[in-house]
């Protein structure tokens, strides 16, 4: 069974709910804690031919199928073209096609493979675009028999009204950051704390940031901002202009810190960098940093469009530096 530890619990009691499954059900939680993994394998557990209370058997032809990815009573709905930023800011942010929902419609109008389940999960469901979604509004509405769709969520909030009125929802949980960092340890990531803090405490991102040439990255661009009134900050915007998105994470949690720091003298995101930004801190004035917080952060959406990426950061990073007076300068 491919489920995480944490989610031991949550899983009792799905299997316990079989015979009462809804047709839809929103899978809803943080990014990085495994809703896309416990969907499939609820899916794989409802078509497979001996399941038991742990899970699918792994042996059977229904299973067997599943495994490599062509089960005829299965569908995965994720996003295919490329249209905007993806979750943290990685390259590759995407939307669900209308084409690929009228497929899903049309393969629920034939007749079960096996005679038992259809599953369709559909990840992540705010990247259904307005189209999409009013052409899944009917059959979520009215599905066939023996038919669940699994919709996962990071935002439900982005969702539409009616996509959401259509589903049960579950909330899911991540684990508790002990239980987090010791499963980060099993998987030979060092000093896993500070990658937890800043992927804001979900165990599967912080596993995505501990990649050593990200952390690479990382660490050279938060050392332009802990001293940029000594960084050539083109050149810095030139060397990430092809990761705008994640230098935008970056710096958007970089000045959040600051931000707490100055109130409350905490540092939430870059507990490894606690020092510098608490120098950074130090002497701020509020109301110019929160007017550089709240600018970094609606420009986000420019992430979305074919901007000049180079331009874009270089215009973020110089507002942050304009800041040096108060960041750079008093220290």
């Amino acid at each position: 069974m491919s489920l995480y530890p944490w989610q031991g619990e949550l899983w009792r009691q799905l299997t316990e709910a079989r015979a009462r499954l809804p047709h839809a059900l929103l899978l809803h939680g943080p990014a990085g804690i495994g809703k896309r993994e416990l969907a499939l394998e609820l899916a794989r557990w409802l078509l497979c031919q001996t399941p038991s209370a742990a899970g699918a058997c792994g042996e059977c032809p229904s299973c067997q199928w599943f495994e490599q990815g062509g089960h005829p009573d299965f569908r995965l709905i994720e996003p295919a073209a490329e249209s905007e930023p993806a979750e943290e800011g990685k390259k590759g942010g995407r939307r669900i096609s209308v084409e690929q929902v009228r497929e899903v419609v049309e393969f629920l109008t034939l007749t079960s493979h096996q005679g038992g389940w259809r599953a369709v999960v559909l990840q992540p469901a705010e990247s259904l675009g307005m189209a999409a979604a009013n052409a899944l509004l009917k059959t979520l509405e009215e599905p066939p028999p023996k038919t669940i769709f699994l919709l996962v969520s990071h935002q439900p909030r982005r969702l539409l009204p009616t996509i959401l009125s259509r589903c049960r929802k579950l909330a899911v949980a991540g684990p508790e950051q002990a239980a987090a960092a010791a499963w980060l340890r099993d998987q030979a990531v060092v000093e896993p704390e500070s990658l937890l803090a800043e992927a804001g405490g979900a165990p599967l991102l912080a596993l995505d940031h501990a990649e050593p040439e990200r952390l690479a990255r990382r660490e050279r661009f938060l050392a332009g901002l802990a001293r940029p009134e000594r960084e050539d900050l083109s050149a810095l915007a030139g060397e990430y202009q092809q990761r705008v998105g994640e230098a935008w994470g970056w710096l958007i949690r970089w000045l959040c810190d600051v931000l707490l720091c100055r109130a409350t003298g905490q540092v939430r995101y870059f507990i490894d960098h606690a020092e510098a930004i608490r120098q950074a801190a130090r002497g701020a004035d509020d109301t110019r940093l929160w007017a550089a917080y709240r600018q970094i952060l609606s420009d986000g959406r420019w992430l979305q469009h074919p901007l000049n990426g180079q331009l874009l950061l270089e215009s973020w990073l110089i507002r942050y530096a304009e800041l040096g007076a108060e960041l750079g300068t008093r220290r």
